[in-house]
């Protein structure tokens, strides 16, 4: 039998024990991520939303940002939502003075882009490969993606809005984000997609 996935949910700030419940309810096991040691037992790992800025300094305090780039780097899959998505674009905009990232997809993400915590919202969103029916997604201070490269897929787009058309989802090979907090729902589509994203990889490794 395939051995089931472990995937690690850094544990800095943020929902950690609501993305650890959508992915086991995925069918994957999960394990709070604070330490590089604890990095390493995991076969992948989610960025919870939280405040950017505070999780990159964390991140730093904890000596886990070098060993998150390098894993990355060596084909770990990951998935950040909202301030999770920040910390893996390339590039940032309205990022404060020298806020660094883990990197990983070729895409440029504006932070608090759709506004402030007063500014949250609920919008339907069709997510491309993550079943026919619109998702129910929640933003708060969320970020968008102002323009991708070349090997990133583009799986969603606000709808509704002054802001309808911008990227809200995207994918580039073992790494995914998205601007919204699926784990703020009942409906784990966006766990159960990444889960058999990370059965696929763990798979090919073996």
């Amino acid at each position: 039998m395939t051995a089931v996935p472990e995937i690690g949910v850094l544990a800095l700030q943020g929902d950690v024990r609501e993305h650890a419940r959508a992915l086991e309810a995925a069918g994957v096991r999960t394990r709070p991520v604070r330490r590089p040691e604890e990095l390493e037992r995991v076969d992948a790992l989610v960025l919870p939303g939280g405040e950017s800025t505070t999780m990159w300094k964390l991140a730093r305090a904890f000596d886990l940002l070098d060993p998150l780039r390098k894993r990355i780097e060596a084909g770990m899959p990951a998935y950040g939502s909202c301030a999770g998505m920040i910390m893996l674009a390339d590039r940032i905009r309205d990022g404060i003075e020298g806020q660094e990232t883990v990197g990983g997809i070729d895409m440029t993400v504006r932070r608090n882009a759709f506004g402030r915590q007063v500014d949250s919202f609920e919008s339907d969103v069709r997510l491309s490969g993550i079943g026919d029916a619109p998702y129910h997604a929640v933003f708060i201070r969320a970020p968008w993606v102002e323009s991708v490269g070349a090997g990133v897929e583009v799986l969603g787009r606000a709808e509704t809005g002054s802001n309808a058309g911008r990227i809200v989802a995207v994918r580039q090979g073992r790494l995914m984000a998205t601007a919204f907090h699926p784990e703020l729902t009942g409906d784990f589509r966006v766990h159960h997609y990444f889960a058999d994203l990370v059965r696929r990889a763990t798979e090919q490794e073996d």
